[in-house]
């Protein structure tokens, strides 16, 4: 509890003709159901405490029972609900006795209260209530010099004033007021006013008198903090007084407040709880501590982001406090990093902060600001009223008063939070209550926020590299691909996409989806991916490229499955091959804006079966035609099942414009209900403008094999109208390449010859994996070794890429050079 600039000489004086006037205010209303706690209030406010509560009798004259109290959570002096009227303790002696108890720290020290309280350095008071039952008041504050002589005349006047009800004329009863309940806690009847009646949409004649009926009205996630109070043996200081909400025909459910006291019964009476329940949003915000810190710890309980947890913060204490200004900042290091100011404007902060501005707000170093280091050291919230001297970066946040909050979590200051006034503003204890609790909500929200931004960016890093960093450039071709993480949870997600360049101007588009949302599902598609790209560039067909990759999750062991769609299409003839594992077939957008879903066949998800069938069904592309392949997340949703989804999708597709493949991929992610995550990947078949000419000869493997195979290069070449200076050349590289096939290694060999402008591209494939070593050195009686010298010698580029089986080795020939 912060230390207040005691009040001086003349507001002392005031002091007791000021709590005259306010307890004579509030006997005006004997009855009201609220007026036991607004006159422990002003213990608070004239007494100097920071905790009163009243104490009466039990039924059975054996305890003390607490049956009201105001100010800070009594759990922090170690208090309890009941004492024993024969025990040793202050409240039991006062009413014993008949005269004030009055107790320093080191009086309270062996005794049970202190021995249960987190902080033992306060004072403790017991004065006799004169009421209808008798009973107690007690008061705690932690003042270092405890009750002065005007705070123990201020709280003899609050124990007169306590006039506890008698329990006969509670339990009879009479004419409720419209806002008043009484609910006898042995049978659950309740009487209840026509107002509470309103708030949950109930007229008179349609309640039957139990409770069950209003707690049916309520939000069940309230629902436990309710059984709280009106089951009598879960009954505690925290619960008497919470906010709640009640479902209305339309429209976001209505917050009420209820207030209420549990009351003994007389003899062969029930004990009641009577109370009043309102419209949260009609009462005054400043007598609302209680109710404010149980909003803000639900909102910081689904707050995620530091973000989310200052706005959180700033929502429920600059309107309740009438605050002109809010700043909650992180403490990284020795620097403070703001994370939000309310007002955001510049010119709303002082000119010493604004020279600081990075960005959006400013940091600057603890250091710049004492009086704020020293506050962060104690751990302590601290508040300064007007015309307190301090530095200038500070004194201008609250020229009225100034309030800074260290936001302890976990042993050590997440943050803090300052608040200032322009007017000069007077800070009650109901304020300080609130600061205090809302100071240590954030603190624990903010640690934990800070974790999940940190997780969170972990997560997107992971999830960045596991998907294309870009896309490639396609001959007649362009592709754009999206990926959009659920917004729900941080888990990465199994959805990933690829664009995989193919020899002979093919390319396969590859979208998937692996079961789950964990690190286990990110790293199994790191792997799937990195699985059907490798089969993919050995030259496999695509359903041998989906075989092996179920084939190698099968041998995995895993408890995750897979689902893959797998197109190849051949950009110089606009066809394709689809295959399906599990996974949505692809959309398809014609030139004419018609779209269908593709009626491609497909197979079981990867990982499920072992002897599984991949069949592959032909797709016709002509230019202009889009291909749209995406995960589930975009389609599926909980108002729409799949199929509805891809006629969404068919139909968003079509009043697309194709030309800017980008835009159209933005816009079908505008809508998509972000549940689960969503990959998107789009591909626009333009068609080649040059497309390359192309012959293949099977090499038999005969005594005049290099032969044939000359004589069909010579034939090739003169129909594609090959300069004769450049024939010497080629025919070398082919009887090189054909002759290495032959002699090194076994089955089939086929020769391909593919002529792209002034480019010829000469290709041997054998059934050898075996890559041809280039030797290092020849010696001028060596027979052999020199064939991959000659084909680096006359070609411009050369190499080997693996195929389906084998290899290739292939040479690219410069003509007209």
């Amino acid at each position: 509890m912060a230390d207040v600039v005691s009040e001086g000489a003349a507001g002392r004086r005031t002091r007791r003709p000021r709590a005259e006037a306010a307890l004579k205010a509030l006997s005006v209303e004997p009855d009201s159901p609220d007026r036991l706690r607004r006159v422990l209030e002003q213990a608070l406010v004239f007494g100097g405490a920071s905790f009163a509560a009243v104490y009466t009798p039990s039924e059975d004259a054996d305890l003390l029972c607490l049956i009201e109290s105001a100010g800070v959570p009594r759990t922090l002096y170690g208090l309890r609900d009941g004492y024993a009227l024969a025990g040793r303790s202050p409240v039991a002696a006062a009413h014993r006795t008949g005269r004030p108890v009055w107790l320093a720290p080191e009086e309270l020290a062996d005794s049970a209260e202190s021995r249960r309280a987190p902080s033992r350095d306060f004072h403790l008071a017991a004065l006799p209530a004169h009421g209808a039952d008798g009973g107690c008041l007690l008061a705690v504050t932690e003042n270092p010099g405890g009750f002065g002589a005007d705070d123990r005349a201020c709280l003899e006047l609050v124990a007169e004033a306590v006039a506890l009800p008698g329990r006969a004329a509670v339990a009879e009863g009479g004419e409720l007021p419209a806002n008043a309940f009484s609910l006898a806690m042995d049978t659950g009847r309740v009487e209840v006013g026509d107002d509470i009646l309103a708030l949950f949409g109930l007229g008179p004649a349609d309640f039957d008198g139990k409770v069950e009926t209003l707690l049916g009205l309520t939000v069940p996630e309230d629902l436990p903090s309710l059984m709280s109070v009106v089951e009598s043996g879960h009954m505690s200081i925290g619960d008497r007084e919470l906010e709640f909400r009640v479902l209305q025909p339309a429209g976001p459910p209505r917050w009420l407040r209820l207030r209420g006291r549990l009351l003994p019964g007389g003899e062969g009476l029930p004990a009641r709880l009577v109370g009043t329940v309102a419209d949260a949003s009609t009462l005054r915000a400043e007598i609302t501590d209680v109710a404010r810190v149980q909003r803000l710890a639900a909102a910081l309980a689904t707050a995620g982001t530091v973000r989310d947890v200052s706005h959180a913060v700033v929502t429920a204490l600059r309107k309740p406090l009438r605050a002109d200004r809010i700043a909650l900042a992180e403490l990284e290091n020795d620097r403070l990093v703001v994370t939000v100011l309310d007002p955001p404007e510049p010119e709303s902060w002082p000119q010493l902060w604004r020279l600081e501005w990075r960005t959006e707000w400013p940091d600057a170093p603890v250091r710049a600001m004492p009086t704020l280091a020293s506050a962060l050291r104690e751990g302590r919230a601290q508040i300064w009223p007007a015309g307190t001297p301090l530095e200038p970066a500070l004194a201008d946040v609250g020229p009225g008063g100034l309030a800074v909050l260290p936001l302890p979590a976990g042993g050590r200051m997440a943050g803090a939070c300052l608040i200032g006034w322009d007017a000069p503003h007077e800070f009650g204890p109901d304020e300080r209550a609130l600061l205090t609790a809302s100071a240590g909500l954030a603190g624990q929200a903010l640690l934990r926020a800070r974790a999940f931004d940190a997780e969170h960016e972990l997560v997107g890093m992971l999830q960045r590299q596991l998907l294309p960093r870009r896309l490639p450039k396609l001959p007649g071709a362009e592709a754009v691909a999206r990926y959009l993480p659920t917004t729900a949870g941080l888990e990465v997600g199994g959805d990933w996409y690829d664009v995989i360049p193919l020899p002979d101007n093919h390319v396969a588009l590859v979208i998937g989806d692996v079961q789950g949302h964990s690190a286990a599902a990110a790293t199994l598609m790191g792997q799937m991916r990195t699985a059907l790209r490798a089969y993919a560039a050995e030259g496999h067909p695509p359903d041998v490229v989906v075989h092996h990759a179920n084939r190698l999750l099968m041998d995995m062991e895993t408890d995750l499955f897979a689902t893959c769609a797998y197109v190849d299409v051949d950009l110089e003839e606009g066809s394709a091959w689809c295959v399906r594992a599990g996974h949505l077939p692809p959309v398809l957008r014609h030139p004419d804006g018609s779209t269908e879903i593709a009626e491609a066949e497909g197979g079981p998800p990867l990982g499920v079966m072992r002897q599984a069938d991949f069949p592959m069904s032909p797709l016709r592309l002509r230019p202009g035609t889009v291909v749209a392949l995406t995960t589930d997340g975009l389609v599926e949703s909980a108002d729409a099942d799949i199929d509805t989804g891809l006629e969404r999708l068919a139909h968003d597709l079509a009043r697309s414009d194709p030309a800017h493949l980008g835009l159209v991929a933005d816009t079908l992610l505008v809508d998509a209900r972000r549940s689960d995550d969503i990959a998107l990947l789009l591909m626009r078949y333009d068609g080649m403008a040059v497309r390359p000419l192309r012959e293949t000869w099977t090499v038999w493997r005969v005594p005049e094999a290099v032969g044939h195979a000359r004589r069909f290069t010579r034939r090739t070449l003169r129909a594609w109208g090959v300069p004769r200076a450049d024939l010497d050349t080629v025919l070398l590289v082919v009887c090189e390449l054909v002759t290495n096939a032959l002699v090194h290694t076994d089955g089939r060999v086929r020769l391909d010859l593919t002529l792209v402008h002034d480019r010829l591209r000469v290709a041997v494939a054998d059934a050898s994996p075996r890559t041809p070593v280039k030797p290092t050195s020849i010696s001028w009686e060596a027979t052999g070794g020199r064939g991959i010298l000659l084909v680096e010698a006359m070609s411009a580029a050369w190499g080997t890429v693996p195929v389906s089986g084998g290899k290739q080795v292939w040479s690219e020939i410069a003509l007209g050079g």
